[in-house]
């Protein structure tokens, strides 16, 4: 009786600790070091604040676009900017990439 509790436990573990591996890391950090690029790009030399990711959003049958805020120090002020990324779900290549300022 013990011995099959226990290789039931052992079975349930191996079950567990293989689902959790089998999980991939999120796909957005990809776009996210995109989108981090281009505010370097265009706002050199400034710091950046603070970096959110705002979320997915399905654009038709076969693109994603990926939003990330940012937080800019630009001149003594701080601004709000906003990276959209649309990519391809079948490769995830970029297929356009636009920066906003909020104001």
């Amino acid at each position: 009786m013990k011995q099959s509790i226990m290789m039931l436990m052992a079975v349930f573990f191996l079950l567990f600790t293989s689902n959790v591996q089998a999980q991939q890391p999120s796909d957005y950090e990809k776009f996210g070091r995109i989108a981090t690029a281009v505010i370097k790009e265009d706002y050199p030399g400034q710091p950046l604040k603070e970096y959110k990711y705002q979320g997915r959003q399905k654009m038709d049958e076969n693109k994603l676009a990926d939003s990330f805020e940012f937080t800019v120090q630009d001149n003594n002020e701080e601004k709000k900017v906003i990276v959209k990324v649309v990519h391809d779900i079948n490769n995830e290549k970029t297929l356009n990439i636009s920066v906003e300022e909020q104001k």
